[in-house]
Order: structure tokens, then C-alpha cells, then sequence
């Protein structure tokens, strides 16, 4: 895993380890995470594709204002995942080209 495990100012409480899916694949992150961390923590670097050049995006802004990190998270399509706490059990898949619309009654 690729994590930060010592930093001369910050902290890190590490909570329960816990078992997601991306795209199939089971992987592992921790109570705490963003899913997008978790993910980048697992050796993702390439979030979703830019939708005319197919050019790869990565985790970018980290507070949910830029659209590089929208996925389809259990079904649900555009969740940010740099903001977003990852569960037990997740599924988390790429957005391919413009995804689908998800309106929440």
C-alpha cells in the first residue's frame, strides 16, 4: 500500500481495516479513508478518462469541487470519491465517457 506512515507534524489514526471492490478487484483500505484515498493508497492513479481526448485523470482537487474523481459507487453513478468515506463492502467502478444522470428523490 502506498500510504504516508510517518510525518514530522500530522498524525494518523488508522481505523478498523476494512474490504472494498474497484472494478471486481477486492481491495483493502481503512475506517478514516475517503475512497478516493483508499484507492490511491492501492495504487490507482487513474480515476476516470477526460470525455473528448480519452486523456487520464487522477485525484486532483481533494475537496470535491473538480469532477476528476467522479465514479460509480454501489450503482450509483458521479459520487465524488475524494469526499465521499469508503465502507465495508463497497463497489466502485470508472465512469466511462459521460456516465448517466442520478437523481435522489
Amino acid at each position: 500500500m502506498k500510504r504516508i506512515e510517518n510525518h514530522p507534524i500530522l498524525t494518523f489514526k488508522r481505523g478498523k481495516k476494512i474490504k472494498f471492490y474497484f472494478e471486481g478487484k477486492e481491495m483493502w483500505g481503512y475506517e478514516g479513508d475517503t475512497i478516493a484515498s483508499a484507492l490511491v493508497a492501492n495504487g490507482v492513479k487513474v480515476f476516470r478518462e477526460s470525455i473528448k481526448l480519452h486523456r487520464p485523470r487522477g485525484f486532483y482537487c481533494a475537496i470535491g469541487n473538480c469532477s476528476s474523481c467522479l465514479m460509480t459507487v454501489d450503482g450509483v453513478p458521479n459520487i465524488r470519491t475524494c469526499i465521499t468515506p469508503l465502507k465495508e463492502g463497497m463497489h466502485i467502478e470508472r465512469i466511462k465517457g459521460k456516465g448517466a444522470l442520478h437523481y435522489e428523490d
